[in-house]
C-alpha cells in the first residue's frame, strides 16, 4: 500500500485529489494539509511514502517544503497549474520525484505515483523550461528519460550516438546531484 499525504490550499481540489486517489486499490491517503508547513508536520509524524504538494500555498510553498523534506525518505510530487520560468530548476534543486501539471488526467497521477515508487522521476514535459544552465538537447534527453525511456531508447529517439546521450545524461545528473548509476 502506498501511503500518501496531500497538501493543497484549495479545499475542493484537496478533496477531489484525495477522493480520486482513494479509488486506487494500492493507494491510501493518510493525511491532508492546507499548506507546506502542515504537510511537513504530517510527513514527520505519519512517515508516508509520498507527499503530493501544490506548488503555491500560503505559509510555506510546496517547493519550500520539498526543500526542507530532502533528508526524509518520503518522495515529493509537486503539482502546479502554470509553467513558470525557473521553477523546474528549483524543483530539481529540491530533489522532487515528480513535477506534474494539475490538469493532467486523473489516472496519470496514480500511474506517476507508481512509477515514482518504482524509482523513476517523472516531470511533465510542458514544465521543463530552458532556464539558464539547461540546454535544449539536455532537456530533450531528460524529457525522454523522465518518460521512462532507457538511455538507448532516448538515444534512438534523439538520433544521437550513445556517447552523446551519455554526455547529456551525465550533465543532467550533475545538475540534479543524482549519484551515478
Amino acid at each position: 500500500m502506498i501511503r500518501i499525504v496531500i497538501a493543497e490550499n484549495q479545499q475542493m481540489l484537496l478533496e477531489a485529489i484525495s477522493s480520486l486517489l482513494n479509488l486506487e486499490e494500492d493507494i491510501e491517503i493518510v493525511g491532508k494539509a492546507s499548506n507546506g508547513e502542515e504537510a511537513m508536520a504530517l510527513v514527520r509524524h505519519l512517515q508516508p511514502d509520498v507527499c503530493i504538494m501544490d506548488m503555491e500555498m500560503p505559509v510555506m510553498s510546496g517547493l519550500e517544503a520539498a526543500e526542507a523534506l530532502k533528508s526524509y525518505a518520503c518522495k515529493v510530487v509537486i503539482l502546479t497549474t502554470f509553467r513558470k520560468t525557473g521553477h523546474f530548476q528549483l524543483a530539481l534543486k529540491a530533489n522532487v520525484s515528480g513535477y506534474l501539471l494539475k490538469d493532467s488526467p486523473g489516472e496519470e497521477l496514480a500511474c506517476s505515483i507508481r512509477g515514482i515508487m518504482g524509482g523513476k522521476r517523472i516531470y511533465s514535459p510542458e514544465l521543463i523550461d530552458d532556464s539558464p544552465g539547461n540546454n535544449d538537447r539536455e532537456m530533450g534527453v531528460l524529457g525522454l528519460l523522465a518518460d521512462g525511456q532507457s538511455k538507448m531508447e532516448a538515444s534512438n529517439k534523439q538520433s544521437d550516438t550513445m556517447g552523446t546521450v551519455r554526455k547529456y545524461f551525465s550533465a543532467i545528473k550533475d545538475k540534479m546531484k543524482v549519484p551515478a548509476g
